[in-house]
């Protein structure tokens, strides 16, 4: 693409050299360089990206975007005043603004996220709409899965990724949206068909310092809904049982259509009379006017509210309400989410990503209804994270457990022992024991589970890795508590 051309995107305070250059690849990171590509200067969490131009000319680098002159005799410079803006503008012109070829779902909040677009995606597609995903899991680009290296990747993924899903066939995309992602104005540009708001409570207060920092950097999303161009008239999805959602609301009134989902009777998506067992979920749904029988594989009372979700936004998508309903009842099971693990013995054993203690909570709870002999816990908590949260989960598990095992998550650069000594604070009884090593954790919770009893391995979910100071190691939680399954004595 004409470099002249793309500067259309950005209108930069300064233009050093010339604009008759090809752009034939855009980078932020100086090692990704090839001949004539954009390189963009951000200033990151841990570095800045102006350290690198020297490194991004040598490369091939052919026009740099920074926040300052850089003068080069080889390169063309770009003044801007925000290069984490200008990224996402650069990105998205240069993928032909893909989002505005797809039906575009944004979910945002602390917890049911990752749950909440993999309905979405699973109802367009049984609607005949071919739907890509984005998201905490994987990336799924329509035949093809991706590891997801984070939840909301940076700008110029998210739109390679989105030109992806066009070039595949996709008509939507269903994209989680994290609150740093918001900060740091990665969807920044894309033209949202409907923005989902699932609830918000403690964590990632390391980041934003305080919970109305968190709440404003989540409404972000929705306060740019009403700035959109005419071209996609969006709607906001809002859970009204949580109180962030309700101010929400109350902030968004007159600006754009919003549709509420809750148990309470104000609520456009209504529930009642939910009913968990093994299998799944039921309950009454109240929405337009009529009353629906609905189906999910998934068990607990969020889940009611992540299919309510999805319900509503894919409502809002245009696929016919009656017809998603019959579709959620063939829903897929959702990585780490309340994950079954085959066991084929007289207990249950689930491994769920719950790392904060609303989440942990309601799993718990969830497990609860299922009314076990004895409800085992294996979790700890993640270093250099939130760490005002880890007296708050080992309360959690201290009230619903029977026995609880806290041991390492991922530590990352902090010492384990004290982690886990901070989650102790939070335990009143003696119910509990400290095993720091988090695979034989796992192998003495499922040893001491009797008939009857659910053990929950809580934290990680998904994730097929674990964390250390100076290393990464291969770890699986269903595949480690699979290995210890098959030590075990075959009972009769």
């Amino acid at each position: 693409m004409q470099l002249k051309v793309l500067t259309r995107a950005i209108a930069p305070r300064r233009v050093i050299g010339s604009l008759d250059r090809e752009v034939e690849s855009i980078a932020y990171d100086s090692r990704r360089v090839q001949g004539n590509t954009l390189f963009v200067a951000i200033r990151g969490e841990k570095s800045d990206g102006h350290q690198f131009v020297d490194q991004a000319i040598e490369q091939g680098a052919s026009v740099i975007v920074a926040e300052r002159e850089i003068s080069s005799p080889r390169a063309t410079c770009l003044v801007v005043g925000d290069s984490r803006s200008a990224l996402a503008d650069l990105s998205s012109a240069f993928y032909g603004v893909p989002a505005r070829k797809l039906k575009m779902a944004a979910v945002t909040g602390t917890n049911g996220k990752t749950t909440t677009t993999f309905l979405i995606k699973h109802i367009c597609e049984k609607a005949g709409m071919r739907c890509g995903l984005l998201g905490t899991v994987q990336y799924e680009i329509g035949d093809r899965i991706l590891p997801a290296i984070r939840t909301t990747p940076e700008a110029l993924d998210i739109q390679e990724l989105l030109a992806q899903i066009v070039n595949a066939g996709g008509r939507a995309a269903a994209m989680e949206v994290s609150s740093h992602a918001l900060a740091q104005d990665r969807t920044r540009g894309i033209e949202w068909d409907v923005a989902v708001f699932t609830n918000l409570t403690q964590d990632h207060l390391d980041f934003h310092r305080t919970m109305e920092n968190y709440f404003e950097a989540k409404a972000k999303l929705f306060q740019n809904l009403p700035l959109q161009s005419k071209k996609k008239g969006a709607s906001a999805v809002i859970n009204i049982d949580d109180r962030y959602g309700e101010k929400l609301v109350d902030r968004l009134a007159g600006k754009i259509p919003v549709v509420t989902y809750g148990l309470g009777l104000h609520a456009d998506f209504r529930a009642s009379n939910y009913r968990t067992e093994f299998a799944g979920t039921s309950y009454q749904l109240d929405a337009r006017g009529r009353s629906y029988l609905v189906r999910v594989p998934l068990i607990g009372r969020f889940n009611v509210a992540n299919s309510m979700a999805a319900l509503a936004a894919a409502t809002v998508m245009g696929v016919n309400l009656r017809a998603a309903i019959l579709s959620l009842a063939r829903s897929p099971q959702v990585p780490g989410r309340l994950e079954l693990v085959p066991a084929k013995r007289q207990f249950q054993i689930f491994v769920d990503y719950a790392h904060t203690d609303d989440a942990l909570r309601n799993v718990l709870k969830t497990l609860r209804e299922l009314k076990p002999r004895k409800l085992i816990v294996v979790f700890g908590c993640g270093g250099d994270r939130d760490r005002k949260k880890r007296p708050l989960m080992g309360r959690v598990t201290d009230e619903l457990a029977d026995h609880a095992i806290i041991t390492s998550d991922n530590p990352r650069k902090e010492n384990p022992d004290a982690i886990i000594n901070e989650v102790e604070r939070g335990f009143r009884s003696t119910h509990y024991e400290k095993i720091v090593e988090r695979a034989e954790a796992i192998r003495h919770a499922v040893a001491m589970a009797q008939p009857r009893d659910l053990v929950l391995i809580a934290g990680k979910g998904h994730e097929k890795y674990q964390e250390f100071a100076d290393h990464t190691i291969p770890f699986d939680d269903i595949q480690v508590a699979r290995r210890a399954l098959d030590d075990l004595p075959v009972q009769f």
